[in-house]
């Protein structure tokens, strides 16, 4: 595998930053934020520089029940070739269910949910994976998520689990130590029991991050400091084997440059210091097994655990039998505000006309309707709703900007502008909208 050594999240957010900072060896995008057609400048220059650019998707959905969508694996393959980077990451996880295997409306998550940890869950995961992996060009690695709630009935640990995917597959493995802690926390799972269960020639890099915990819960939010429990961990893992890379994910709340350092600093140190104390340890390598046989009754059966699961977050479903009602109510919030802040990134201009109501507008639009389609279509869906309650209520909801929302509305519903300026169109409606306030 090849070493790729120190690195960061690159984000628009920080783009000037990580490219000044000294020692950073590779960058990692999230795949679904770069264009192949039209990279941005920063990633253009640090390639030119000798710095790797690996593609981190986010949307695939390996853990969910359907196979991959031949759409998204073919742009994921397209940003691996633009980048020219030796593998792809992706995530053990579910983020959509429903559809003909559970004869359900199609939901969607917004965000990574943790798949069981049962033999047919597995059964499904290794063949999308394979899947996968024969569509794309370069090798590709999973990576262990962070968990809120736990699947009841699970039949295996977190490592038997990731052992017996790369077993069975080949594939590589990201080991995230941060979602470690995070499962820690919130499912009572021994990190170093999971390390422990890993085939840790197999792990091609590892992610490391910050989070927060709020009454009793870690939030694992990449928008805080990494805490020491963390580095504790990474410190574990360096003590077991040599990681062909490190990398600092964050995603929120950038710091000054100087504490992103110090925080990299932190990272070598914590690798450096297990290093020391690693002990020679032999490990069976990992093969490709390519079983026969038919998925389809796991698939059926994961397709209608996952749907069940995901209904009760977004819909309003009752929670199914055996979960921690608590905690899901928990990831139910955390699903509908996370719903709430990238709708508000992919269409800006809708926190400017509702002004502050329209964090507690979204989120009891979100109570109603969940999400069946991406953030950009939830956005619509959103002012449409809005629209059409105004109008059946008559005055009580006069006080939202209802002409500019349906001018907005109309401008991105159809296939396309009503008019040959929208950018124009769109700032008089939000200056209009602000004069308001």
């Amino acid at each position: 595998m090849e070493r790729l050594g120190t690195g960061i999240g690159w984000r628009p957010e920080i783009a000037g930053d990580v490219e000044r900072m000294p020692g950073i060896d590779w960058v990692e995008v999230v795949a679904e934020n770069v264009c192949p057609g039209h990279l941005p400048e920063s990633l253009l220059r640090l390639r030119e520089r000798g710095v790797t650019v690996v593609p981190h998707g986010v949307a695939l959905g390996l853990g969910g029940a359907e196979r991959p969508d031949a759409g998204r694996l073919e742009a994921l393959a397209e940003r691996a070739t633009a980048l020219r980077s030796p593998l792809v990451t992706e995530h053990i996880a579910f983020v959509r269910a429903g559809g003909p295997l559970s004869v359900s409306p199609r939901l969607e998550a917004g965000h990574l949910l943790p798949v069981p940890r049962t033999r047919d869950a597995l059964d499904v995961l290794c063949e999308n994976v394979r899947i996968a992996q024969d569509a794309l060009p370069v090798p590709l690695a999973v990576e262990n998520i962070a968990a809120l709630f736990s699947w009841p009935g699970e039949e295996m640990s977190e490592g038997q689990f990731l052992y017996d995917l790369a077993d069975r597959t080949g594939v590589r493995l990201l080991i995230d130590v941060a979602n470690l802690h995070t499962n820690h926390v919130n499912r009572g799972e021994d990190p170093a029991k999971a390390l422990a269960e890993l085939p840790l020639e197999a792990i091609a890099y590892v992610h490391v991050a910050g989070g927060v915990e709020r009454d009793g819960v870690w939030h694992d939010s990449h928008a805080h400091p990494v805490p020491r429990p963390v580095l504790d961990i990474l410190t574990d893992l360096a003590s077991r084997v040599s990681p062909p890379g490190v990398l600092l994910e964050r995603d929120e709340d950038f710091p000054e440059p100087g504490e992103l350092e110090r925080e990299l600093t932190a990272v070598r140190e914590a690798v450096e210091k297990g290093a020391i104390t690693r002990s020679t340890a032999q490990a069976k390598s990992s093969g490709s097994v390519r079983e026969a046989g038919s998925c389809e009754p796991a698939r059926q059966r994961v397709a209608l655990a996952q749907t069940a699961v995901l209904s009760s977050l977004v819909a309003g479903t009752p929670v199914p039998e055996g979960f921690d009602r608590v905690r899901m109510a928990v990831q139910a919030r955390a699903l509908a505000a996370k719903r709430a802040d990238v709708v508000a990134k992919v269409a800006p201009e809708l926190p400017v006309m509702l002004g502050e109501r329209y964090r507690a507008v979204f989120l009891a639009h979100a109570r109603k309707r969940p999400m069946t389609g991406g953030y950009r279509q939830d956005a619509l869906d959103f002012v449409e709703q809005l629209l059409l309650v105004s109008g059946q209520r008559g005055r009580q909801h006069g006080q939202l900007p209802l002409r500019e929302l349906r001018e907005w509305w109309l401008e991105r519903s159809g296939p396309g502008p009503r008019s040959r300026r929208p950018a124009v169109r769109l700032a008089r409606a939000t200056r209009r909208a602000l004069l308001r306030r």
